[in-house]
This record gives structure tokens, sequence and C-alpha cells, in this order.
């Protein structure tokens, strides 16, 4: 379960309908494959380097039980995924 700290800080960064948030580092692997594959089937998102946004880190911290995992997504319904292929962005999006 999410505390209140959590659910107000995402709520900053939750998207618009259709899209997504995506916290990444510059040297992740698995977000520029992620970030790649959204392209190709035209998927929008914002980026979010956790390196160089203050409190985005600890947001992903909370998101993920403790782990500052990336990349984490935050879909437009507040619910966040971890280092989701981009067909269940896909399919998430749609739904």
């Amino acid at each position: 379960m999410q505390t209140t700290t959590t659910e107000e800080s995402s709520v900053d960064f939750t998207p618009d309908s259709g899209t997504i948030t995506m916290f990444s580092t510059t040297w992740c692997g698995y977000c520029n494959r992620l970030k790649k594959q959204l392209d190709a089937k035209g998927i929008g998102y914002t980026e979010i380097n956790i390196e160089e946004v203050d409190g985005t880190a600890e947001l992903v911290e909370q998101l993920n039980g403790g782990n500052r995992t990336v990349p984490t997504v935050l879909f437009p319904d507040g619910t966040a995924a971890t280092n989701p292929s981009a067909s269940e962005v896909e399919s998430r999006l749609a739904a």
C-alpha cells in the first residue's frame, strides 16, 4: 500500500492520458531499450532523470519497496510498473 507521501509526490509526475512518465538514468541500458521500443510504437512519454531531478530517486524507492530501480513507469491512473515491456505499457495505456 502506498503512503500518503508517495501519493502526493507521484501526483506531481502523473502523466496525461495516453502517455507515461518514465523515471530513468542516462546509463541505464533497460531505460534506453524501453525508450527505443516506445518510440517505435509511437507511445508518448516524459523522461525524468532521477540523478538530476530532486526527490525523484526517493520517489522511485517508495514506488519500488525501497529499491532504486529504473526504469520505473508511472501511468495516468497513478499506478506504476518497474522495468515493464513496451507491450505491457501499450496494453495498460489501452485499458
